[in-house]
């Protein structure tokens, strides 16, 4: 989902995260092309690729992380929407919006190779050992093959079992998926066998709110670099990006429990 049509509604019904999210800790701060309508970033050998949207406007791109500077770039047909971004083996696998493919290309070249089909809508897109997983803006998450676009399995994320949904950007991290809510500066951590909320981060002040002027300039882009623990995120039209480090609630003390 791109545009406010039906946010309000959609904000109204978002259940309550079930306990206190964790915060974080800017590391560094990095330039990030504030023309760029992130909807899929990943990092990779050294780099960033990123998807944009918009359509007319949608690209498939490789970003010098210190700099900003972009790469290399592949426009999309105009027709289309780019969405969620991740790898699989040697190439890119990135969604569209409402037209139900996803292109696949080498890593390399960014020449595609062939599609990928699937149901409804494309929103945010990664990837475990297996299986690609695929968001739509609803509380499932599919996970698919990533040779033939087939469904494999579904799962539905719940807090304290209530479905969440408007879940966009993912990453696959440590084991869990990492899914941003759309339209909040909130990251769930989900578990990929079941579907729970394990915990969330809030994002909350990353980015002062006079250095952007697009209601639609929301939080949007999440990459992980497990070669060195790094995790970046950015949004749709933001000038900077930024590596955190996740600052965990502290615990919340039992009444129940007495001391000596």
């Amino acid at each position: 989902m791109k545009f406010p049509r039906l946010l309000l509604l959609a904000l109204l019904l978002l259940p309550p995260l079930g306990r206190a999210a964790d915060t974080y800790q800017i590391l560094h701060t990095y330039p990030h092309d504030p023309q760029a309508f992130t909807q899929g970033l990943i990092y990779l050998d050294g780099h960033l690729y990123e998807s944009t949207g918009r359509s007319g406007h949608s690209t498939l791109r490789m970003d010098d992380l210190e700099t900003g500077r972009v790469l290399q770039t592949l426009p999309l047909p105009a027709k289309y929407f780019g969405e969620g971004l991740t790898d699989w083996g040697s190439t890119l696998v990135q969604l569209t919006w409402l037209d139900h493919i996803a292109f696949v290309y080498d890593r390399f070249s960014f020449r595609q190779l062939r599609t990928l089909s699937y149901e409804g809508e494309g929103w945010g897109l990664t990837h475990n050992a297996k299986n690609l997983i695929l968001s739509d803006g609803t509380a499932t998450l599919r996970f698919l093959d990533p040779q033939t676009g087939k469904v494999l399995r579904k799962i539905v994320v719940k807090d304290h079992g209530r479905p969440v949904d408007q879940l966009n950007e993912l990453e696959f991290v440590h084991g869990q998926i990492y899914a941003n809510v759309w339209h909040t500066d909130r990251i769930l951590r989900i578990a990929p066998n079941t579907g729970k909320v394990l915990g969330s981060i809030d994002l909350t002040g990353i980015l002062p709110a006079n250095e952007t002027s697009d209601p639609e300039a929301v939080l949007n882009g999440i990459a992980w670099d497990p070669a060195h623990d790094r995790l970046f995120v950015t949004g749709k039209l933001w000038p900077k990006l930024f590596e955190i480090k996740i600052v965990p609630e502290p615990a919340t003390p039992d009444p129940t429990r007495t001391h000596k």
